[in-house]
């Protein structure tokens, strides 16, 4: 069994995930733990399934499918899958690099139970910078968010790693299945006795990304209030 585990959930990533695994393999070759890959296929019809062929002498690769529709369905698949001491996700376009996996990594062994990526924290920085749009929108969600997990300065950046038995029992009672799921997952860390803290990292915007900031930005914002509601919900049932 792999020390780390490490998620990316893909659609239609033909043409971006040969360079992501590559990046990875590369990175982590020396790396002072062992590693494997857990693809999760979130309805492809592309040759996505056949990139991870090329690599499977480079990197221990699993491939699991995700029938619901939605990166927050396909990353609480992929986790559930895991057995890993230790539970990463990443983005298959790489906007955080793999670098942020060896210094999650020694945070983890470190004392802490999830380490939150951040664009906002201090000691971060942007590569490659969203459009204007991307960033108002970006700002917005961030101000209602931390009404739900308080001063947290970014709830979506792609990158989280936690201890692998908190991140299977967290997401194993998630309930979001869209973008806005990392709020829902920060906010159910927060509800336990876990050590937090956030990894500020460098990151570059992919000008490939599939957020559509109008209709996938309206469903983040509709999420939110989803969040709310069912984090109310869990604590009503606790209560009674």
């Amino acid at each position: 069994m792999a020390d780390l585990e490490v998620v990316i959930p893909v659609l239609n990533e033909e043409l971006r995930l040969g360079a992501t695994l590559d990046e990875i393999a590369v990175a982590l070759a020396d790396a002072p733990f062992s590693v494997s890959v857990v693809v999760v296929d979130n309805g492809c019809t592309d040759g996505t399934a056949d990139v991870l062929e090329r690599f499977r002498d480079r990197l221990d690769l699993r491939l699991v499918s995700c029938s619901e529709r939605g990166k927050g369905a396909a990353v609480r698949r992929g986790v559930l899958e895991t057995r890993a001491a230790v539970v990463a996700y990443c983005d298959a376009d790489l906007s955080t690099p793999p670098s942020a996996l060896l210094d999650g990594m020694q945070m983890v062994r470190g004392g802490h139970d999830a380490v939150i990526g951040s664009r906002r924290a201090i000691g971060a920085s942007i590569e490659v910078p969203q459009s204007l749009l991307r960033q108002v929108g970006s700002r917005a969600f961030n101000r209602v968010a931390t009404t739900i997990v308080g001063p947290m300065p970014d709830t979506q950046c792609g990158f989280k790693m936690l201890d692998g038995a908190l991140a299977r029992r967290v997401f194993g009672s998630m309930r979001l299945q869209g973008y806005a799921f990392d709020v829902e997952l920060i906010a159910r860390i927060q509800r336990t006795d876990a050590v937090v803290a956030e990894l500020p990292v460098s990151w570059s915007n992919d000008a490939g990304s599939r957020f559509n900031v109008v209709s996938d930005g309206w469903r983040s914002f509709r999420d939110l209030m989803t969040v709310r509601r069912v984090l109310n919900e869990t604590e009503a049932v606790a209560r009674a």
